[in-house]
């Protein structure tokens, strides 16, 4: 079941992380969201994170640092990176770090939806032994 995962939302745009935010909670999902990567890493939510949705694009952290500073710390959580400047070389360079998937904006829902289903395709049910 969805509702089990908290899903962590990353992104500097107020209207991203609202659209991102109604669009998870209505497949299902438990949600955090978070203005900037410094914010998302003081966070207590951080360790209970099961997916993460960044935006490449913010102040201070990027989303491709902030992925490499999680495994950097031994934190698996699944990445999926978003960004409205899409470039090859930063889409390779983070698919080959692990990112899980890499979608530009506007991007469609049902991508999304693929991307958050291969991030958490791993990730323990809570309601199995």
């Amino acid at each position: 079941m969805a509702e089990q995962f908290l899903i962590s939302i990353v992104d500097d745009d107020q209207a991203v992380r609202d659209s991102l935010k109604r669009l998870m909670r209505s497949f299902g999902y438990r949600i955090a969201a978070f203005p900037s990567a410094a914010d998302f890493l003081t966070s207590p939510r951080l360790a209970e994170t099961a997916c993460l949705i960044a935006d490449i694009q913010m102040p201070g952290m990027t989303g491709v640092d902030l992925h490499r500073h999680l495994v950097g710390a031994g934190r698996d959580i699944p990445t999926i990176l978003i960004t409205a400047y899409f470039d090859d070389a930063i889409r390779t360079s983070a698919l080959n770090d692990g990112v899980v998937c890499f979608l530009g904006k506007p991007f469609d829902e049902d991508d999304l939806m693929l991307c958050v289903r291969k991030a958490l395709a791993g990730k323990p049910s809570a309601d199995k032994p």
